[in-house]
């Protein structure tokens, strides 16, 4: 019996470590839904725009990494923006600005820089996106002529590109189950690619960049 104590205790002092080290980094996950308003632009030589408003919509699967000095997460979200493009009935009439909305899906993959713990992280990360057409707002605002050219019509940029890849950085600042969130999404591909391959008039060669900023908030579970 005398050999077997010294094993027992030895034996219990490593389940005890083990254990300690096991709680003392658990990983520990959460599910966060969120919410807020967008500002969205196409940054853009060829045409003259006027960012707009809209709202976003995000479920994130959250990993809070305890030893890391960061944390990840997995996001989902969903958002509709509005833009306007200048342009007028006629070229000789006085312009006004014509307004689209745009439908967006976004998966990311963000991650969270701890400057402050889990109270304030900066977030980074990169961004998938499909969305749909530029939809005018009044369609019958559809032949309006675009600022800058002779033909080109409010109808032909509804055709732009349907994916896109974005960067997105931002901020995030409270407590870990409720948090206020800024955030900056910058699409690195052309909008107008498939623009420019549709059959106008006019020679066009468009180039934009689009960008978002969001101002939300996320409960987390």
């Amino acid at each position: 019996m005398r050999t077997k104590t010294p094993i027992l205790l030895v034996a219990t002092i490593l389940l005890f470590v083990t254990f300690s080290q096991a709680q003392r980094y658990r990983i520990q996950n959460g599910i966060g839904i969120y919410g807020g308003l967008t500002q969205y632009d196409l940054n853009t030589d060829d045409l003259i725009t006027n960012s707009g408003n809209g709202w976003l919509i995000g479920l994130a699967a959250t990993v809070d990494l305890p030893h890391k000095w960061y944390n990840l997460s997995y996001n989902i979200q969903l958002s509709e923006n509005q833009l306007g493009v200048l342009g007028a009935p006629t070229i000789n009439q006085q312009p006004e600005f014509i307004d689209y909305k745009l439908f967006a899906a976004q998966v990311a993959l963000i991650g969270h820089i701890k400057v402050f713990k889990n109270y304030f992280t900066i977030d980074a990360g990169p961004m998938i996106q499909y969305n749909g057409n530029l939809d005018l707002k009044d369609d019958s605002k559809e032949n309006y002529i675009i600022e800058g050219f002779n033909t080109i019509t409010a109808n032909d940029l509804s055709e732009i590109s349907r994916f896109n890849v974005n960067g997105t950085i931002g901020a995030a600042i409270g407590f870990d189950n409720f948090k206020l969130r800024a955030q900056y999404i910058y699409g690195f591909l052309n909008s107008f690619n498939k623009t420019n391959s549709q059959n106008v008039s006019e020679n066009i060669d468009f180039k934009g960049n689009q960008s978002m900023l969001v101002f939300g908030a996320m409960v987390v579970f």
